[in-house]
């Protein structure tokens, strides 16, 4: 492996340590030539998979731009990084397993969805937000009313349509989510966090 600071190619490992659910394992190395150290990572890579865009365009799957989105969402709530690589590492696992060849950004975005409902009720609403594309106050009004709606906490119901695509929906439309949309129950903790 060649060195990052020196560029010589002569160095040995120090320190091997598999990481995560055992699908990745972080290698400490030691330069040889200019004794500095540095990290290399060794994770099995499948045949990737395609993500399509709504416009149709496809690009390669990445977990930098769901890290990315993931970090903006979680910005300032105390989500560990360790946290959000579990999350992405789930996400990944999942859609690898589900799907061989193409997978729509719909899919990828209530993956995200999903697993922010679980751990932040208000990570989960930002990130609706720009995935949905809200453009004003009552745009976030609908989706909270949505999921305050259900009012019997985290883990209700099995929701028969993705929380984040009913609040899209009803962005997109203009109208507020009724009582009986079929959002997850997150309810009335997340009406009274947003509210402070």
């Amino acid at each position: 492996m060649q060195c990052p600071f020196c560029r010589i190619d002569d160095d040995r490992v120090v320190d091997s340590r598999v990481i995560g659910s055992g699908r990745e394992i972080r290698r400490r190395r030691k330069c040889l030539r200019c004794q500095k150290r540095f990290t290399t990572y060794e994770r099995i890579e499948a045949a990737p998979r395609m993500v399509v865009k709504k416009s149709g365009r496809r690009e390669i799957f990445s977990r930098g731009k769901i890290l990315a989105g993931l970090e903006k969402a979680c910005k300032k709530r105390g989500i560990s990084d360790e946290k959000l690589e579990d999350v992405i590492e789930r996400i990944e696992i999942e859609l690898f397993e589900e799907y061989e060849g193409d997978i729509e950004t719909r899919v990828v975005g209530e993956k995200v969805s999903e697993c922010l409902l679980e751990i932040d009720h208000v990570a989960y609403v930002r990130f609706a937000s720009v995935y949905c594309g809200y453009s004003n106050v009552e745009d976030f009004r609908s989706a909270v009313d949505g999921l305050a709606a259900k009012g019997n906490g985290c883990g209700g119901e099995p929701k028969t349509e993705s929380a984040l695509e009913e609040c899209c929906e009803a962005s997109r439309s203009g109208r507020r989510l009724s009582s009986t949309a079929g959002m997850a129950g997150c309810g009335r903790r997340l009406a009274v966090s947003l509210e402070k």
